[in-house]
């Protein structure tokens, strides 16, 4: 690491003050909103598309997104703006392979944003490091022009969701942290797995528990740094499935008193929790999504009193 990079990586840590770490930990758990390519494929993974022609939604409802967050409790959003297939879901400058010059034609980005403030409610951000259309799925420059976008053109972020599934994108995490703490200072940081860097641990498929926690870091974290908070996602599908699939899944849901549990836990251990909901073809959210969620939400203001 270089002397720069080292003094903007200790000065950042210097700013996780116990008062921005009270501010995330008051968002409690969230809306993690996975919405592109893979919508329409029934897969995880959707590689070898080259036509952004491919997402299609017959409309889009992110007020629905917000509302919905909103009437369960949830503080914040966490937004896929990009996959590992480079399908960006903001009116990037860096690639045609847009969400803009698709069949829906508007930045679902901006669109989330508006939502969030007209909501009350924060925005977070997920971001894939490495990307299929680079070569050898690196190109740091590029990377940093894409987060450059995402953290100057969308008002404050709290934090940012960095996949490491498909490499770190030709640049090592302590230089992505640097990187984002000098455009954002207040924005926190954190990897699902690979070098272990940031501020706040991610927790794919984790559960409550407290910050050092092995277990409840989930199966793909990477033991190793020192962090100021936890946060763990798990998809309301109940599996590993984060975005919508097809109607023959239509009734898998967690259960409200299930969902109700992990915000205990969440709130017990002064995690984030980060609840996948995928929205569907039209671009809203499934019916039985939005019931459980609201549902979830009517528990913890009925059991907290």
């Amino acid at each position: 690491m270089t002397k720069r990079i080292l003094a903007v990586f200790v000065a950042a840590l210097a700013l996780a003050a116990p008062v921005r770490v009270k501010e995330l930990q008051n968002l409690k758990w969230g809306m993690f909103v996975c919405w592109s390519f893979s919508t329409f494929s029934d897969k995880e993974w959707t590689p070898g598309i080259e036509s952004v022609s491919y997402f299609h939604p017959s409309g889009m409802d992110t007020d629905q997104w917000a509302r919905v967050a909103k009437e369960a409790g949830m503080g914040y959003i966490l937004f896929l703006t990009k996959h590992h297939d480079g399908f960006c879901l903001w009116d990037t400058k860096t690639t045609d392979r847009k969400v803009t010059k698709s069949p829906l034609g508007k930045d679902v980005l901006a669109a989330v944003r508006k939502s969030c403030d007209k909501y009350g409610i924060k925005l977070a951000l997920y971001f894939s490091e490495g990307d299929w259309t680079w070569p050898g799925m690196k190109n740091p420059e590029l990377k940093k022009a894409q987060l450059r976008e995402l953290l100057t053109e969308y008002g404050p972020i709290e934090y940012l969701w960095m996949d490491h599934a498909q490499t770190d994108g030709g640049l090592i995490h302590a230089e992505t942290f640097a990187f984002v703490k000098s455009i954002q200072p207040r924005c926190f940081v954190g990897f699902n797995h690979g070098e272990p860097a940031g501020e706040i641990r991610i927790g794919e498929m984790g559960g409550p528990g407290p910050v050092d926690s092995v277990d409840a870091a989930g199966p793909y974290a990477t033991p190793g740094a020192k962090y100021e908070i936890a946060e763990f996602a798990l998809p309301i599908l109940g599996d590993d499935r984060w975005f919508y699939t097809s109607e023959k899944n239509d009734k898998r849901v967690r259960s409200p008193w299930m969902l109700y549990g992990l915000y205990q836990g969440t709130v017990k251990y002064g995690n984030l929790f980060s609840l996948d909901v995928g929205p569907g073809r039209d671009g809203r959210l499934r019916p039985i999504d939005e019931r459980t969620l609201v549902e979830t939400g009517r528990l913890i203001r009925t059991m907290g009193r």
